[in-house]
């Protein structure tokens, strides 16, 4: 073998191939059976125990208990298809499969998944699709069907010996009706974890083949499946289109039934001499390759009333109807997706309640948590993909922030501003407000996250900086904001004057909330001296002890003993709004935390108290900002001194907060001229 194919067939694993392309008798079938009763599995117990396979995750939000499933963030292929921030709506969808595994009724709906455009529905089908082919590789997700072998000379399969299942059917649907719970007892198939059991008959070609064969064989069961039966391992495939099934809704003119259901082969009616004969025909419909596994239907409420009522018989009876042939059995899941207009149609027909009856929807909406909208972007823009275009700090942020706001419905009451409410919904603390006001707030709703901007809008406009503004080297928030707002004008999905409006105005609320965090980005480079900011403290705390055992304070240059300097103190506490009334009960928290981490065994620094730390990152910072005229930055005269001084703060913007050069200057730039206009908010 040549040396370069060797190296490449050296990677391949032949242990697993053979698996995977297992062979064998239906008595080795029927031990297989004994020892793992879970490869009987019907369609919905596999999907339900493949997406628990990869774990649950408990946790408590907003005291309330829910559930992760892992499998959703796509660990098959390392996030390509993972999904965010829908924990509740895919809880509901597990809970669903759960019920339908365990046959309590779910098994015989459509599972619907509704939502606005981009909200990830066609993305939870196809992570689904493609657990169940993944899953069916594996020795837990394993399954088999069979195949008609020695058919020469019996007339029953034309001129080949070799006449697969075209339905990929369970091979224990070959016993007999009469005889399956006997079988099943007798043979003691099943555990206390599966109990096995047997559904569904042979398709029509098979049972065509069947009844030839118990002819031939004078009803000698035992002779066809010996002689005639071959089991082996099944993998489903979407590619190959076995087990996995997508239908697409397309014009009426080019499209009939028979994509569901199969069709005449007109080729072999020379061969079998009837189009009755279920050996001329193609089960190759997708109800029909879908058999075992999934079939999803791609905006399904689109379809034409013809396809719908295949698709009632096919989830309520488990049966479709080829054509000229008897009802069918079938065992899948069915999946379909749609939008918040076709929903709306099927609500008003009076001519779909039966389908509406057969429904199971689970609203997917868009997110609603900045954190989990802003792995969205992340996953799409990051540093790996963009070919060394630089992002800066705070740019998918901002682009987050508005896509959330125009999700959310203004608040009814609290007092609370809609960029205050998102930061609550975030699990951000903010004064006087819990979790249950968040519960609260989110009772009061009635359609928030079926509105809004949807991701792609947002995506499509950050592609457009990095291709316009990207010349650079890099984009900044206020790039993207205006791609943002020049997109509003020609949204095809906005339809109201007055949404248009409330979006230009989020992007306002947007600008400034981005202004307050690269101010307080930049406080903090120039007050990041560590060094300086213990001092500060060891000062404060001092004169805290002294207020508040009311004892007096060595002074370090004199030697004097002096009373606490309430002018540090204040000077510290109004940058957090420590009103006056207040100072003694803030100091007393502050000295009773000490004395709690004393008691536990730790050192108190100022980096332990948040609230603390970020009161002396502002104070230190007013006190350093005018030796390093920062002010001067917007002009084109800088002396040496504060250069290397900007040069310091730079470094560190660039070392801790992630800016490169260019726009480390221009965050710069930015900030000094809010502090020259005098624009500061503490």
């Amino acid at each position: 073998m040549a040396e370069l194919i060797s190296r490449i067939a050296a990677l391949q694993d032949k242990e697993t191939y053979r698996d995977l392309h297992w062979e064998g008798s239906f008595e080795d079938y029927l031990k297989i059976v004994r020892e793992r009763p879970t490869v009987t599995r019907n369609a919905f117990q596999r999907l339900y125990d493949m997406v628990v396979s990869f774990g649950e995750e408990e946790y408590v939000d907003n005291k309330k208990k829910l559930v992760r499933y892992p499998f959703f963030s796509d660990p098959m292929e390392g996030g390509k298809d993972g999904i965010f921030g829908l924990d509740i709506p895919l809880m509901r969808l597990v809970h669903v499969l759960r019920a339908a595994a365990q046959g309590y009724g779910p098994e015989k709906r459509i599972i619907l998944l509704h939502g606005p455009v981009g909200s990830s529905k066609s993305t939870i089908a196809r992570l689904l699709k493609k657990g169940a082919e993944r899953y069916s590789r594996t020795p837990e997700g394993s399954l088999y069907t069979f195949s008609w072998v020695n058919l020469e000379g019996t007339g029953l399969a034309g001129a080949d010996d070799h006449f697969p299942c075209p339905m990929h059917e369970e091979p224990l649907t070959l016993i007999p009706l009469d005889w399956r719970e006997k079988a099943i007892a007798e043979l003691k198939l099943g555990d206390d974890h599966h109990r096995v059991q047997i559904k569904g008959d042979l398709d029509p070609a098979c049972r065509f083949i069947f009844q030839g064969l118990m002819e031939r064989h004078d009803g000698d069961w035992s002779k066809i499946v010996n002689d005639h039966i071959r089991v082996k391992r099944l993998i489903l495939s979407e590619q190959d289109r076995i087990g996995i099934g997508t239908f697409q809704p397309k014009d009426e003119k080019n499209q009939d039934s028979t994509e569901l259901t199969g069709d005449i082969n007109y080729r072999k009616i020379a061969e079998f001499g009837s189009d009755s004969d279920p050996r001329a025909f193609n089960f190759d419909g997708e109800f029909n390759i879908a058999n075992r596994g999934i079939v999803e239907f791609v905006e399904v409420l689109k379809l034409d009333v013809a396809f719908l009522y295949d698709l009632l018989g096919a989830t309520q009876e488990h049966k479709v109807k080829p054509k000229k042939f008897a009802q069918t059995d079938i065992d899948e899941v069915i999946i379909g997706h749609t939008n918040e207009a076709e929903y709306r149609k099927l609500l008003n027909n009076e001519f779909m309640e039966a389908l509406r009856d057969r429904t199971i929807k689970i609203d997917i909406p868009y997110i609603t948590k900045l954190s989990e909208e802003i792995k969205i972007y992340q996953k799409d823009f990051s540093a790996g993909r963009l070919r060394g275009k630089h992002v800066a700090p705070h740019t998918l942020e901002v682009a987050a922030m508005w896509a959330v706001l125009t999700r959310l419905e203004p608040p009814k009451k609290h007092e609370l501003t809609v960029l205050q409410k998102m930061k609550l919904y975030d699990g951000k603390v903010l004064p006087g407000y819990t979790q249950d006001n968040v519960k609260e707030l989110r009772k009061e709703t009635t359609r928030e996250g079926l509105d809004g901007v949807s991701p792609r809008f947002v995506q499509d406009k950050i592609s457009n900086a990095l291709v316009r503004e990207g010349s650079e080297g890099y984009i900044n928030p206020f790039m993207v904001m205006n791609e943002l707002e020049k997109g509003l004008s020609n949204h095809s999905l906005i339809s109201g004057e007055e949404d248009r409006k409330n979006y230009t105005e989020l992007i306002g609320v947007v600008k400034s909330e981005y202004e307050e965090m690269v101010k307080n980005e930049v406080q903090r480079a120039i007050s990041a001296d560590e060094a300086a900011i213990a001092r500060l403290c060891a000062n404060y705390i001092d004169n805290v002890r002294a207020f508040t055992l009311k004892e007096k304070v060595k002074n370090k240059y004199t030697g004097r003993d002096e009373d606490a300097d309430e002018r540090l103190m204040r000077s510290i506490e109004e940058k957090i709004d420590i009103s006056d009334a207040r100072k003694e009960d803030f100091r007393r928290e502050i000295m009773n935390y000490i004395g709690a981490m004393a008691i536990e065994g730790k050192k108190f620094t100022y980096e332990t108290n948040d609230r603390l730390r970020r009161a002396l990152e502002m104070k230190l910072f007013e006190d350093q900002k005018d030796s390093i005229k920062l002010s001067s930055f917007v002009s084109n005269v800088i002396d040496k001194e504060t250069q290397d001084k900007i040069d310091i703060i730079k470094g560190r913007l660039i070392k801790y907060y992630g800016y490169n050069e260019a726009s480390a200057t221009d965050v710069l730039s930015f900030v000094a001229s809010i502090f020259a206009r005098g624009d500061v908010k503490q």
